[in-house]
């Protein structure tokens, strides 16, 4: 199966994005699943010590880790312009 790569001048990254993209498409994905579960440890021992805030902030960073392993994944995937 072919990639259908986009040469559209328009349409491709800046040198920031592709620069970061080749960085991180180094990582091993599933440190980023490491990632999100290591803070909901941290959030569900922080909520047991009665530290509410700090355990609903740092709970609140697994989603963003999720979102850049799919992000990572992709990249390696498909690649980027």
């Amino acid at each position: 199966m072919a990639k259908n790569k986009n040469n559209n001048p328009e349409h491709s990254e800046g040198p920031v994005a592709t620069a970061i993209e080749e960085q991180t498409a180094k990582l091993p994905s599933d440190i980023f699943l490491w990632a999100a579960l290591g803070s909901m440890g941290v959030s569900l021992y922080l909520q047991s010590v009665n530290k509410r805030d700090k355990s609903l902030f740092v709970g609140q960073w697994a989603a963003p880790f999720l979102l850049l392993g799919l992000y990572n994944k992709l990249v390696k995937l498909e690649g980027h312009d």
